[in-house]
């Protein structure tokens, strides 16, 4: 399995650190050119390799953690996602992941990683003697299945919402500028 982050501004730093920290390669790509994205990546972790959009669209699983604005650039780098599963880690005022699912033909997309401040996220999962939550959902079970299974190899603690129209609310901005309320929830699942 392979794995990108597309958006490397705060969020997707706090998502190459998880990655990071489990010794797991992920792939980074911005607007910006890999090789401006380099110093970043080495001061996170060797396994944070820089790679162009074009070549970091050819993971298997992507994380979208740019400005929800700039999602439709990304999806139109490639006519069919058929096989790809998009991790929706954006906020965007009063739209639902549904609308970010369609921009993406044939993905298999999951809402997740974007209820935490980039902060929060960045930090290490274990914590008070559990490990901190975040919250997916997704309208492809199977999907959710294997953010949740990447969610743990990762050290969080994985709780599913259901659909995304159901609990993807719960977690998504709203359009008067307010959020779900799960938004910025740290919580934490007790290991024993």
């Amino acid at each position: 399995m392979s794995y990108a982050i597309i958006g490397f501004g705060a969020v997707g730093q706090a998502l190459a650190r998880a990655f990071a920290r489990k010794n797991i390669e992920v792939a980074v790509a911005s607007r910006r050119p890999p090789e401006a994205l380099l110093p970043q990546a080495q001061a996170i972790g060797s396994t944070v390799v820089p790679k162009t959009l074009q070549e970091a669209i050819k993971a298997d699983v992507i994380f979208l953690a740019v400005l929800f604005e700039g999602h439709r650039e990304v999806a139109k780098d490639l006519a069919s996602w058929q096989g790809k599963t998009i991790v929706d880690a954006m906020n965007g005022f009063g739209v639902s992941s549904a609308v970010v699912a369609q921009a993406f033909p044939g993905a298999r997309l999951v809402k997740g990683f974007n209820h935490l401040p980039a902060r929060t996220l960045a930090a290490d999962p274990h914590v008070r003697g559990g490990r901190r939550v975040v919250f997916l959902s997704s309208d492809d079970e199977g999907a959710a299945a294997s953010v949740a299974a990447l969610a743990e190899q990762l050290g969080f603690a994985p709780v599913n919402l259901g659909k995304l129209e159901e609990g993807g609310a719960l977690v998504q901005a709203r359009g008067d500028k307010s959020w779900g309320p799960l938004i910025f929830q740290d919580l934490f699942r007790n290991e024993s």
